[in-house]
């Protein structure tokens, strides 16, 4: 009598582990590298078609659960930078310590409504300065933002990001929509 119990939570075990297995080949979770950053919720291959996390890609998301339907948003941002010395633009700039800049964006795609953008800094080793946030009144599907002059201390050479975010009307947390990015040589 033992010994059929023992063969019957045998077979059990055995395909429960085989279910676990076929599930597991089924879907697999794979690196997603966006831009040569690797995202944190990475991504997932189910049935050879790969899904994406929506909120790893640059984009303002709505979820509508009376319609049980996911709106994305990606608007165009183009970032340009001006020293304010001489209102040249720049992108690559040599080591030079302090330099007082402004940002100007131009947005246009904007299919939804936000209450708010910012514009932050990020050096290369992960410090984040805000640079300026301004709410927004009016919407608009396509408007222009200039930050108000910046000054900021480029001592160490790396990449350092400009970020642009925005705020959709619905939420409280601003969700990055846009990057640039500014080479400091040595």
């Amino acid at each position: 009598m033992k010994w059929r119990r023992v063969a019957v939570l045998v077979t059990i075990f055995s395909l429960m582990g085989g279910s676990l297995l076929f599930a597991d080949s089924a879907s697999q979770k794979v690196r997603l590298l966006m831009n040569g950053r690797e995202l944190e919720d990475g991504s997932y291959i189910v049935d050879g078609k790969t899904y994406i996390p929506l909120r790893e890609l640059q984009g303002l998301i709505h979820y509508d659960e009376a319609t049980k339907t996911v709106y994305y948003y990606k608007p165009n941002v183009h970032m340009f930078l001006f020293q304010s010395s001489d209102g040249n633009a720049f992108g690559d700039i040599n080591k030079t310590g302090k330099l007082k800049f402004n940002v100007f964006s131009q947005i246009d795609n904007l299919k939804t409504n936000i209450s708010a953008v910012r514009v932050s800094i990020t050096s290369p080793d992960g410090n984040s300065n805000v640079i300026q946030t301004s709410d927004i009144k009016e919407q608009k599907e396509n408007f222009w933002f200039r930050t108000e002059d910046y000054t900021y201390d480029f001592k160490n050479s790396g990449k350092y990001k400009i970020g642009f975010y925005m705020k959709p009307a619905d939420s409280k947390e601003f969700i990055l929509v846009s990057e640039k990015i500014i080479n400091v040589l040595k």
